[in-house]
C-alpha cells in the first residue's frame, strides 16, 4: 500500500473534495462536533496532506496533516475511514511521517482516549488535559532522535 503527499497548491480539486468529505464525515458528522474544520491550515505552503488512497468510491481511506510550526512539526487530523478500521491504516501512515521526520519534535493534541496509541510511536504526554470542542485531548510530543 503505498502513500501520497502533497502540498495544498498540488491537490487536484477531487482529492481536495475527498480530503474533506473525509474529515468532515467522521470528525464532524461521526463524532458529533460542530466546529470549523477549514481552519486555513490546509492553505499554508508547508503544510503537508498525506493518504493512503482508496477507490474512486472512497477516496482517502486513511489521512493525516502535517504543519511546520516554528519549533515543531504538528501532526493532526489523523483520520480512518470508517469502512477501513481495523487494518493498521492509520498506524502504517502514522509511522511513515514520523521515521521521515526522526530528527524533528513533532507535536499532537491526541484525543484522550487514543494516548496509549500514540505513545507507540514515542509521543509522550507533555502539557495538561483540555477540551477540544466538547472532547478531552491532551497534548503530546515526540523528541527527536
Amino acid at each position: 500500500m503505498h502513500t501520497i503527499d502533497k502540498a495544498f497548491a498540488d491537490l487536484t480539486t477531487r482529492e481536495l473534495y475527498e480530503i474533506l468529505r473525509l474529515r468532515v464525515d467522521v470528525f464532524v458528522v461521526e463524532q458529533a462536533c460542530a466546529y470549523p474544520e477549514l481552519d486555513g491550515h490546509d492553505l499554508v505552503p508547508t503544510t503537508r496532506h498525506v493518504w493512503i488512497p482508496g477507490d474512486a468510491a472512497t477516496g482517502p481511506i486513511a489521512y493525516l496533516r502535517v504543519l511546520r510550526a516554528s519549533e515543531a512539526l504538528r501532526i493532526g487530523r489523523v483520520v480512518t475511514h470508517p469502512d477501513s478500521r481495523g487494518r493498521g491504516l492509520a498506524r502504517m501512515l502514522l509511522r511513515s511521517t514520523v521515521e521521515a521526520h526522526a530528527d524533528e519534535r513533532i507535536d499532537i493534541d491526541a484525543q484522550a482516549h487514543l494516548t496509549a496509541w500514540y505513545e507507540q510511536f514515542g509521543f509522550r504526554v507533555s502539557g495538561d488535559e483540555f477540551l477540544d470542542f466538547g472532547i478531552p485531548h491532551l497534548p503530546m510530543t515526540r523528541m527527536p532522535r
